[in-house]
């Protein structure tokens, strides 16, 4: 029997960043990305899942429906879509897969094009109070960037990634994920370096599209264990974020304020950022094997799909702020990242380090080769067949009341939660 999954991985398999194709597709569908529930529009390098996290649980909170489109899965394909608050079923995305592929015969359109046109399809034929969309790749020529008239966007931090097509200077991927912005479309704009921040706010004047920017406009803090948000015609006062690790108080800060300038109250946006779900980011593993080796050695074991310096740094310092344990990280990357930035992020910490394979993606760089960076950072580095060994040579070699965290890729995360980890 065909899967959707099948059906996708038939579309060409690279990145080739545009609209025409897209545009030229959703004509012929009836142009399904107008029939949309108000949308909110997530750019950034880092930050921009857990903030679509957060505005899908204040949604919830607040009793409404959302249709949310994500990417990449960690498990199965399905994850990329909910709608009307559900994840698709695999009859229905099938059918949708389908439809699409149609088309395709007269419009080529690559495997992340497809997903988007489901995502547009899917979520036009069914009723939400709100659509909520990730963009996949910088913002200018991403296939979500067809949206002409969204309720909101949001920036999160901009870092160097993907700099062979967005460009090897902050400034220049800013002005890629700037491309989301809408004549007189309010932005929410993250915790930024100044030339990111120069670039987002001369698109904007170009545009007409007003910024709330952090440090500016807005801010957030932790007082007294909760997260309170300030702007200047408002202060939310709010329970701390449900996702581990101090950047989550701002990426939960930017979806609140989004949420109460959308008009939901304060009530509902406190639930929702303290009930707010997403695998793998700083997610400590309770349940299967990986549990089973921490439990077995006195210590613990965390997952985090960080892939960049920024992401890893993030990482790096909630372990730090965790109380004194020996300290592992086990690795896997692929080929397209910044290997040695990655690494030099940990320094802090001094990790013994396991390198793995990244099963999941043909991108995946040798665990030699990866660990040979990593000795060039200055880390103790060895290498491990699969990650859950990774996770069993780091105890052995740290001993008992250690802490691991598996880190480096969201596709090496897939691979630990399709073997049974369970992320809470």
């Amino acid at each position: 029997m065909t899967t959707a999954a099948d059906i996708f991985y038939a579309f060409p398999r690279k990145i080739d960043l545009g609209l025409d194709r897209v545009l030229a597709a959703l004509e012929l569908l009836g142009r399904p990305q107008d029939k949309l529930a108000p949308i909110v529009h997530v750019a950034g390098t880092n930050g921009k899942g857990s903030t679509v996290a957060f505005l899908r649980a204040i949604a919830e909170a607040a009793g409404k429906t959302a249709h949310v489109y994500t990417s990449p899965h960690l498990v199965t394909i399905h994850e990329r879509w909910r709608v009307s608050g559900h994840q698709i079923g695999e009859a229905e995305l099938v059918a949708l897969a389908q439809e699409v592929k149609a088309l395709s015969r007269d419009i080529p359109v690559t495997v992340f094009e497809a997903e988007t046109l489901v995502a547009f399809i899917a979520f036009a034929r069914a009723a939400a109070d709100f659509t909520l969309l990730e963009v996949g790749l910088g913002g200018r020529l991403d296939a979500t960037n067809v949206v002409t008239n969204p309720a909101m966007t949001i920036i999160t931090p901009v870092d160097i990634d993907h700099a062979d097509m967005l460009g090897h200077t902050v400034g220049a991927i800013a002005t890629e994920k700037a491309g989301i912005l809408k004549p007189n479309v309010p932005c929410i704009v993250g915790r930024q370096q100044n030339d990111a921040l120069t670039a987002i706010q001369a698109r904007a004047d170009i545009v007409g599209a007003p910024l709330r920017v952090f440090g500016r406009d807005w801010d957030c803090f932790a007082q007294r264990g909760r997260l309170v948000v300030q702007a200047d015609d408002r202060v939310l006062d709010l329970p701390a974020p449900s996702l581990q690790g101090a950047y989550q108080f701002e990426n939960a800060g930017a979806a609140a304020l989004a949420m109460s300038y959308l008009g939901l109250g304060n009530d509902d946006i406190g639930k929702g950022v303290a009930s707010a779900v997403w695998p793998a980011r700083l997610q400590r593993l309770t349940e299967g094997p990986y549990a089973d080796l921490a439990r077995h050695n006195g210590g613990e074991v965390w997952l985090d799909g960080g892939h960049n310096p920024h992401g890893a740094r993030a990482a790096c310092a909630h372990m730090m702020s965790l109380e004194p344990r020996p300290f592992g990280l086990v690795a896997g990357q692929l080929s397209t990242k910044d290997q040695s930035g990655f690494f030099a992020a940990f320094g802090p910490a001094q990790p013994y380090v396991v390198c793995v394979p990244v099963r999941s993606s043909d991108a995946g760089i040798d665990p030699q080769a990866l660990a040979a960076t990593a000795r060039l950072s200055g880390l103790i580095a060895v290498t491990a067949p699969t990650p859950l060994e990774g996770v069993e040579a780091a105890f052995a070699q740290l001993g008992n009341g250690a802490r691991v965290l598996i880190c480096g890729s969201l596709y090496l995360a897939g691979d630990v939660l399709s073997e049974g980890g369970n992320a809470k």
